[in-house]
């Protein structure tokens, strides 16, 4: 389905001008990143924009509402007007965890959240610190093991689908490593480049050129297949690891009353904006694939992850209420 999706889009990119002008919307769209600024969904929204611009005629705006794990930028959204013209850009994983780590959600992600598109894949790099000593993935489990608590894994937050990947890695590798969470990929890696915790696993989009200049040293790579631009990094099956297919998946979101024409219309454009020669090739650049899937298909995904990370959750006890 995933492929078919992203042949259509060529077709939808001729398809659509006129019927997304026939919409009109009458202010500027805010496009809610529930993140501080550099994580993935950060540099996604902001290769997005301009070419959602062109294709709403109205300015679209990347507005950063960090804190709660993703769940205030995200309340934000369930409780704005159903216009559609307030929406949530967010890394699906932080939606899919939040029935079981929260007791008292401030709201229904299922219910007051509308999917629009599940727009990109990236998979996630494990890397280390350069001064780990530690040359790929076999060494650096056997130092794991060998020094518990040592390793200090830097994490988007606690509950977090990077968090939870951590955690299924090291309980599988028989290690004990020491799990802090900071406000998000992006302070957590600085965290990792500034030799404050030794380890992180974070999407390839916000990673991969931390890896290419040095200052990260990369060991694995999640998702099907080793990445063109680390062709040396093996992938977590090819290691025999769990959690092979996690990552981390973007998707757009509006207020959950928001009229179906509307969010049809924005389906559209955000599959015409993913067409575009030049953002096409920047998600290659950044790692990331292109999982175009409209509103009924995300719904049921959405549904499919919420279930299976939150078995995770509730093995590992983690409640933060």
């Amino acid at each position: 389905m995933n492929r078919r999706s992203v042949l259509a889009l060529p077709a939808l990119a001729l398809a659509a001008p006129a019927t997304l002008r026939a919409q009109v919307f009458d202010r500027p769209f805010r496009l809610v990143v529930p993140f501080a600024p550099g994580g993935t969904s950060d540099i996604l929204g902001r290769i997005l924009a301009p070419e959602l611009t062109r294709l709403l005629g109205q300015n679209v705006v990347v507005e950063n509402r960090s804190g709660a794990a993703g769940n205030l930028g995200a309340e934000l959204v369930a409780r704005s007007a159903p216009d559609g013209q307030t929406i949530l850009l967010i890394d699906t994983g932080v939606l899919a965890t939040a029935p079981a780590l929260f007791t008292r959600l401030p709201f229904e992600p299922m219910r007051d959240l509308a999917p629009v598109n599940l727009l990109i894949y990236a998979p996630y790099i494990l890397a280390v610190h350069p001064s780990v000593p530690a040359a790929n993935a076999a060494e650096f489990v056997a130092l794991a093991k060998r020094a518990p608590n040592t390793i200090n894994v830097a994490h988007s937050g606690v509950g977090a689908a990077n968090h939870l990947t951590a955690l299924m890695l090291t309980q599988a590798w028989g290690a004990e490593l020491t799990q802090v969470p900071y406000r998000g990929g992006a302070a957590a890696l600085a965290a990792v480049t500034g030799g404050e915790a030794q380890m992180i696993i974070n999407g390839a989009t916000a990673t991969a050129p931390f890896v290419k200049d040095g200052r990260l040293r990369g060991l694995a790579v999640s998702g099907p297949r080793r990445l063109p631009d680390f062709p040396n990094l093996p992938t977590f099956a090819e290691l025999g690891w769990p959690a092979q297919e996690s990552g981390t998946w973007q998707g757009v979101l509006v207020q959950g009353a928001t009229p179906a024409p509307i969010v049809a219309r924005l389906d559209e454009a955000f599959r015409q904006a993913l067409a575009v020669p030049d953002v096409a090739r920047r998600m290659a650049e950044i790692g990331a694939e292109v999982r175009a899937m409209g509103p009924a298909p995300f719904r049921q995904w959405l549904a499919g992850e919420t279930e299976a990370w939150g078995r995770v959750v509730r093995a590992n006890n983690i409640k933060l209420d």
